[in-house]
């Protein structure tokens, strides 16, 4: 039993009754603030409960009343006073608990659950996956009182499927008379994302592959790169990618069902995200719809379905990976409340049901850990650099990666042997405004600003979809250092590597009210 003491405020304390057989006391991590509340496992002192994997076991926690604690005399609560204090130290116990990301909350609500399921694999390994991923290295490691640690980086490949009944064998309609969702893992590659958790540098980096990126697929001529799943599964889908991307190691898959993601998304009580535009569009042979307004919105399941799906305006699929990235921010915020872990039994059973993947329960936790200690600004979100074919190249609408690009990407963010990023002529860079609708007065001094600086090519892009308090310095492809030169030159701004500038820029300016302020060059941040 671990005994939480009561301070003056709060002269009550929780008893928490750990399994039989659990140790006797749970270690804290010693880098983490000591806390406030002060634990005592069967007399032994315990200064933090987040890495503590025993009492994590929901039907294992036990919040009572108890004594009062050595030397203070409460006095006696009323029925509604105690029933408040006990919501208090609830909440206090599971803070604690609480991993700041989905999977970290995942595994710590159900480790015993977790532990005890042999592989999340729902499709047999063959031959090639052995070829191709490196199954044999120990990716994560701990003591038996400690959350797994990631042991080196690993590359992660993250595939969403799309399938329909008509692309079923038979092609033939739902029941229903229409081309339904199908619950299988085995079709076209809607979303492609190759993670990096990297604890060296302690980075997460996310490169989003547009699913339409002319490439050759072994055996199968030159495709686009999403059809490798219907081909060869995850195993072809990865070492397609790996060659496209520089022979980059690839050591994980892991796969879902679009369906799954909006199973996902309603177990976390929606997501909200701000919308950039008015999105409409109807498919009546399919039953899809979308209608979201533009603004901030609070979306349920099939709401953030249609923001992820809907691909119908001006940059097409390149547009969906924008919204793609800009909702796993959202949802990595969501995954941040309190609230949530009232619904991780529910986010297990989803993860359960719709998850295919060959990382190890210990990898998973590993990477859950990882996870909910990574900064913002340690998040990188990148895309495969290249642009759109055009109808004299090709009848079929292509993304056409840049080659010399990915190189550089790949060697500065995922350590492939490459060049890497160097520091490029401010008259060679193609620079992106961004104002919002309220900013065109101040759009001139910050061209004379750059122009000054021997900035050559600068235009002025449509207006940013929402206002902001930070000007943003958008590292588009990845370019990081020019992006910090930039952000010393104007005296504002805060550095972000992620894809959500000007397609055709190198560097997007996103303008916001703080350029029209005192400017202070040496306070450098990120955000």
């Amino acid at each position: 039993m671990c005994r939480r003491v009561g301070t003056a405020h709060q002269p009550y304390v929780s008893d928490i009754h750990l399994p039989e057989g659990s140790p006797q006391a749970c270690r804290p991590a010693e880098d983490l603030p000591v806390r406030t509340e002060i634990y005592y496992c069967k007399g032994l002192k315990l200064t933090d409960l987040k890495f503590c994997l025993w009492p994590i076991k929901a039907t294992s926690i036990d919040l009572t009343m108890a004594d009062k604690p050595p030397h203070q005399e409460p006095t006696a609560p009323s029925h509604q006073n105690k029933s408040s204090k006990l919501n208090k130290y609830r909440s206090i116990l599971w803070g604690g608990v609480l991993g700041t990301a989905l999977l970290a909350a995942v595994a710590g609500v159900s480790l015993t659950a977790l532990l005890s399921q042999t592989t999340f694999m729902k499709s047999q390994p063959g031959a090639e996956d052995a070829e191709v991923f490196n199954q044999t290295d120990d990716l994560a490691g701990g003591s038996s009182l400690q959350i797994p640690q990631l042991s080196r980086p690993i590359n992660v490949l993250v595939l969403g499927t799309k399938v329909l009944t008509s692309d079923l064998s038979d092609g033939a309609e739902s029941p229903e008379g229409y081309h339904a969702l199908v619950n299988s893992l085995d079709g076209l590659a809607d979303t492609m994302l190759l993670l990096r958790f990297d604890p060296d540098t302690q980075q997460l980096v996310v490169l989003s592959i547009p699913r339409d990126t002319r490439t050759r697929i072994a055996g199968h001529g030159v495709d686009k790169i999403n059809a490798a799943n219907t081909q060869g599964g995850a195993a072809l889908t990865a070492s397609t990618v790996s060659r496209l991307l520089g022979d980059v190691a690839i050591d994980r898959y892991v796969r879902v069902n679009v369906q799954g993601v909006e199973e996902l998304v309603d177990a976390l009580g929606g997501v909200t995200v701000y919308v950039p535009k008015d999105m409409k569009y109807r498919d009546d042979s399919q039953h899809f719809y979308v209608d979201l307004k533009a603004g901030e919105q609070h979306l349920n399941g099939d709401q953030a379905l249609q923001f992820l799906r809907f691909r119908y305006g001006e940059f097409g699929d390149i547009g969906r990976v924008r919204r793609q990235q800009l909702f796993m921010q959202a949802m990595l915020k969501q995954a941040l409340k309190p609230s949530t872990v009232l619904r991780l039994p529910q986010l297990l059973s989803v993860v359960q049901e719709n998850l295919d993947t060959n990382l190890s329960n210990e990898e998973l936790l590993a990477l859950a850990n990882f996870a909910s200690q990574v900064e913002r600004s340690q998040i990188q979100m990148l895309m495969v650099p290249g642009r759109f074919s055009t109808a004299q190249e090709y009848r079929a609408s292509y993304w056409l990666p840049d080659r010399e690009q990915i190189q550089a990407l790949m060697g500065q963010y995922f350590d492939v042997e490459a060049n890497t990023f160097q520091v490029i002529e401010p008259s060679a860079l193609r620079v992106a405004i961004q104002p919002d609708a309220n900013q065109a007065v101040a759009v001139e001094p910050l061209i004379q600003t750059l122009s000054e600086s021997g900035y050559q090519h600068v235009r002025v892009a449509s207006p940013y979809y929402r206002p902001l308090n930070h000007t943003r310095i958008v590292a588009q492809n990845g370019d990081r250092l020019d992006a910090e030169a930039m952000r010393q030159v104007l005296g504002v701004g805060k550095v972000r590597v992620e894809n959500t500038g000007d397609l055709y820029s190198d560097i997007t300016i996103q303008l916001g009210h703080d350029w029209s302020e005192p400017k202070d060059s040496a306070s450098s941040s990120f955000h």
